[in-house]
């Protein structure tokens, strides 16, 4: 069963890493080009402080955003502030989806997220710390993904390998990583591919980060596959 109070002190170490290394930018470096194309820093930024609001919403039984369309609004209207203005929104959000978290509640509920998806309110805490961790290297501030935690890797790898499951646009594919560390994930159709290599690497694969598992080694099948955006 998820530990909802183990990964919400998570997300408080995340947080404050996250809030210390954009501290040391500047204006000009949050107008520039983040790893997510088409995004600066500060659509990542504005980004993760909604997304905290959003979960919120979640926790309070509102709707995570009114639409599409107004949550890439308020990230475009946000995207363009200034540092002090970022940092005070990235605490404030932070502190307000945290608060939420404190009053005795059934953790183990269903909640709904965005486009129908719904999951057990226990497991939202480690979705916000996937979103600070991921944005934090999706920042280009020299946070990678083997910075990220052993535990944190190996719990997102098993979360989007469950996600690629089942899928008929993805072939059925065997992760490997080190000793013990097997993932499967895709559908029935297609040549089996097993990738082997670094848990960050396949981490990034499925995450489409980083090299995106350019360096893993292939067997079988026609090639490294593709996945379809998160």
């Amino acid at each position: 069963m998820t530990d909802h109070v183990h990964d919400l002190r998570s997300v408080r170490e995340a947080t404050d890493r996250l809030l210390n290394a954009v501290a040391k930018l500047d204006n000009a470096a949050l107008a520039e080009e983040s790893h997510l194309p088409g995004w600066t820093r500060g659509h990542i930024l504005a980004h993760l402080a909604r997304n905290a609001d959003a979960l919120v919403n979640v926790f309070e039984g509102r709707p995570m955003y009114e639409s599409g369309a107004a949550r890439d609004a308020d990230i475009e209207r946000d995207a363009g502030r200034s540092l002090e203005e970022h940092l005070t929104d990235l605490r404030d959000s932070g502190a307000r989806f945290l608060a939420t978290t404190e009053p005795a509640q059934d953790w183990s509920r269903t909640v709904e997220l965005r486009n129908g998806v719904t999951d057990l309110a226990s497991n939202v805490p480690f979705r916000r710390l996937v979103e600070v961790e991921l944005h934090h290297v999706d920042l280009n501030v020299g946070y990678e993904l083997t910075d990220l935690s052993e535990e944190f890797t190996d719990r997102e790898i098993a979360f989007l390998a469950d996600r690629w499951s089942g899928r008929p646009d993805v072939p059925p594919v065997t992760l490997e990583g080190g000793p013990g560390q097997v993932w499967h994930t895709g559908g029935t159709e297609g040549t089996p591919v097993t990738l082997s290599g670094p848990t960050a690497e396949l981490l990034g694969w499925l995450a489409g980060r980083g090299l995106q598992g350019a360096h893993l080694a292939v067997e079988a099948g026609d090639g490294l596959p593709e996945l379809p955006p998160l």
